[in-house]
């Protein structure tokens, strides 16, 4: 399918009426993408781990929006259980899910485990948003045209699925970037398990932006990332575009970089890995016969 040249198209479009959920929408790209979905007038689900700093977040973005329809549900990608409980109460509360912005992330300096002994950045990154994809996907197909965006990055990392929780050997940066090319990886499976219905799938990287994601990296990382990263509002630019322009309705199974479709790695296309990440990561959460069968 031909995709618009960005500089020829409407960036944005308004997004009245529409229901968007954002995971890590206290972090620095979350926030400004909510605070950019509410002045576009959509219904804004802000999910943070620190309900606190939330619920202030939250007041922050129906304040500079002048939205009242911005709503804050707590969520902890590291736990299962609080994914469920989020997933639940969604379904209470909404008939139907126009966009899930899957872009919570973590990166930790040393092993850690979640509740289910997972290792964390591979749980909170990757396996958390697919159990969330899964338990929402019957809302996202009640919209007219709903899309599921994952923040990635164009990792290069290949998995190693005799040992995906790092037991054996652990390097923080490789557990990392195995995080996100499992992003990857579920986006293009979900894309095509989603074929013929009107949900899409897209990865984003919206490149390097000032956060704190990186705060437990390696000082040269950590500078490297200071000296070449833009603002979060910048970085949201390209977000914003995917989640609302009318132009990428049905544009699916795609890489962006910015505002522009790029390649990822050969490994990331391979449908055989994607077959099998889907089918472990299924069984991790218990959806062994998940709803994107």
């Amino acid at each position: 399918m031909d995709i618009p040249a960005p500089d020829k198209v409407s960036r944005v479009d308004n997004m009245a009426g529409k229901v968007c959920l954002i995971t890590g929408a206290s972090g620095a790209l979350g926030k400004s993408t909510a605070l950019g979905l509410a002045r576009l007038g959509a219904s804004v689900i802000m999910a943070c781990r620190d309900e606190a700093r939330g619920e202030a977040d939250r007041a922050q973005v129906e304040a500079a929006s002048g939205n009242s329809g911005v709503k804050l549900m707590p969520l902890d990608l590291a736990s299962q259980q609080s994914v469920r409980e989020l997933a639940a109460r969604f379904k209470a509360e909404n008939g139907r899910l126009d966009v899930l912005i899957n872009n919570a992330s973590v990166f930790k300096g040393t092993r850690s485990v979640t509740p289910e002994g997972l290792e964390t950045m591979f749980a909170t990154n990757h396996l958390g948003h697919f159990l969330l994809t899964n338990l929402l996907l019957e809302e996202l197909k009640a919209s007219p045209q709903a899309r599921v965006i994952n923040i990635t990055a164009p990792s290069t990392t290949k998995l190693d699925f005799d040992d995906l929780q790092g037991e054996r050997k652990f390097s923080a940066l490789s557990a990392f970037g195995a995080s996100k090319m499992c992003n990857l990886l579920f986006t293009y499976e979900l894309a095509r398990r989603l074929v013929g219905s009107q949900v899409t799938s897209n990865a984003l990287h919206p490149g390097l932006m000032k956060s704190n994601l990186m705060s437990e990296a390696p000082a040269p990382i950590r500078w490297l990332t200071r000296l070449f990263s833009s603002t979060p509002e910048r970085a949201s630019v390209s977000l914003l575009y995917l989640a609302s322009s009318a132009h990428l309705a049905r544009v699916t199974g795609k890489f962006f970089k910015g505002i522009k479709v790029s390649n990822s790695s050969s490994y990331s296309r391979d449908e055989d890995v994607q077959r099998r990440l889907w089918d472990v990561s299924g069984e991790l959460v218990g959806l062994v016969s998940s709803p994107g069968t």
